[in-house]
């Protein structure tokens, strides 16, 4: 199997485990967070599931042993730690906590989706050119910009401390490595050095 499909799997089966947690936990009946997180992480999910399907990223194309695949399996469940706080221990944040977590949510669908679709069309037409403009034109990992901004806004609304150290845990271990390696291949291109040099790497006017 294919790495994406053990990653897919996950992402669909979430909104089934929240929906799970919710049934059985009388505290989540009246809770707005349980819910609001069901309909943000729960609908990431299904969207993930279309993206990986309409405009596939090559990284996860590659197939992996059933250890391998089990291995992303757990790392992603640590995403899982949110609404189960949230559920368990009956979190309710006010209207205004709750419409900055959606919020960022949007926001980082919007950075996500564009910059995955904007990178799959022109890989697509212009295989050897360095993508540079639109959604990359300022920050070279928007992508992982947009992500940032969905998990950090499913985190908040468990207000604990655990699912920051679960995402900050991706950041350091996975994400920036892999915003590292690919500014390594990315430089047999003659531009990108100039193109480095004018934009940052994950955050806006800092990094």
């Amino acid at each position: 199997m294919k790495q994406k499909h053990y990653i897919d799997f996950h992402k669909g089966a979430t909104f089934i485990y929240i929906l799970f947690l919710i049934f059985f936990n009388d505290l989540a009946v009246t809770n707005i967070n349980a819910y609001v997180y069901l309909a943000l992480h729960g609908t990431y999910g299904i969207l993930w599931i279309l993206k990986s399907n309409i405009f596939p990223d090559k990284q996860w194309e590659s197939k992996c042993s059933i250890w391998y695949g089990l291995l992303i399996w757990f790392g992603l469940s640590l995403y899982w730690i949110a609404p189960y706080i949230i559920i368990t221990e009956g979190i309710s944040s006010s209207p205004w906590y709750i419409a900055m977590c959606i919020s960022m949510y949007i926001f980082g669908i919007f950075f996500h989706f564009t910059s995955d679709m904007q990178k799959f069309i022109q890989l697509h037409h212009n295989p050897n050119n360095l993508i540079t403009d639109v959604m990359f034109s300022k920050i070279r990992n928007i992508n992982y910009l947009g992500e940032l901004l969905i998990y950090l806004g499913f985190s908040l609304l468990a207000e604990s401390p655990f699912p920051i150290i679960a995402l900050l845990l991706f950041v350091i271990i996975i994400w920036i490595p892999n915003m590292i390696k690919k500014d390594k291949s990315l430089s047999k291109y003659q531009n990108f050095k100039e193109y480095k040099k004018n934009t940052n790497r994950l955050l806006p006017f800092i990094w």
